[in-house]
């Protein structure tokens, strides 16, 4: 009876057994007249009466089930249905957009300005890394956005003067070969901005796509961890020969 308004099988004997019953049942009672498994018939006797479809009392130690009025049931159900028709017109469907592509971008103001209006959208988390006379121009934005309580970090190639924290500082070995200039912005865990230089001119690429997002959240952390290494243990690992023609080729 009660399958036809989305009750389970065993939910729909239950009820009819107590419904036809002129009395409270126990379980034991319940199973033997509804076929419904002993292993089942409490968790199916708690789920109608989560549904509200169920009186219960106590006696003499047992456990007694009764089952509504019909007519109250109808009502219960009717109500039920029409609540939920209520909540299905007034619920705004809205699908998320995603945008999966890579666009890129050139000129060192235009990826500037990206970069500046990414950090203003931000609403949770900022992680910034590059050299200390770009991540300079950003600072007051990235303190004001701290003030309002987002979570921002940043790694620097060369000293800054900030109250930022948590704040890594890399101080470049003048062997450093791989070490070239770049910016990576990571905002709220789901917006980037990475750009390098090349041939002398700034080429850079922002995404929301959440693989690539995902992999510069590693790369930015692999830097920090190095910066965070490399100045904990510089005078072991730089006695290192092979460590360090190693850590020289890195890009951090």
């Amino acid at each position: 009876m009660l399958q036809k308004f989305g009750f389970t099988q065993y939910e729909s004997q239950v009820f009819e057994v107590l419904t036809s019953s002129a009395l409270p049942l126990d379980a034991t009672s319940v199973v033997k007249y509804s076929g419904v498994p002993k292993s089942k018939v409490y968790e199916v006797l708690n789920r109608l009466a989560d549904k509200g479809l169920l009186l219960i009392s106590f006696h003499e130690r047992k456990k007694l089930y009764h089952a509504l009025p019909l007519d109250t049931t109808i009502e219960k159900l009717t109500k039920d249905f029409n609540e939920n028709i209520r909540d299905l017109k007034e619920r705004e469907y809205t699908l998320k957009p995603t945008d999966d592509r890579v666009w890129s971008l050139q000129d060192g103001n235009s990826i500037d300005a990206l970069l500046k209006e990414k950090i203003t959208e931000a609403q949770k988390t900022i992680y910034l890394t590059g050299w200390n006379k770009d991540i300079e121009d950003y600072l007051p934005l990235l303190e004001k956005k701290k003030s309002e309580g987002l979570e921002v970090e940043v790694l620097s190639v060369g000293s800054l003067k900030t109250k930022l924290h948590p704040l890594h500082i890399l101080l470049p070995d003048e062997k450093h070969e791989a070490l070239e200039q770049h910016r990576l912005l990571i905002i709220d865990h789901k917006d980037i901005v990475f750009a390098g230089v090349e041939q002398g001119s700034w080429q850079g690429i922002t995404t929301a796509s959440s693989p690539l997002v995902k992999f510069f959240i590693e790369f930015f952390y692999h830097d920090v961890a190095l910066t965070e290494i490399t100045k904990k243990y510089d005078a072991v690992l730089m006695q290192d020969e092979e460590i360090k023609d190693i850590l020289m080729k890195l890009r951090y």
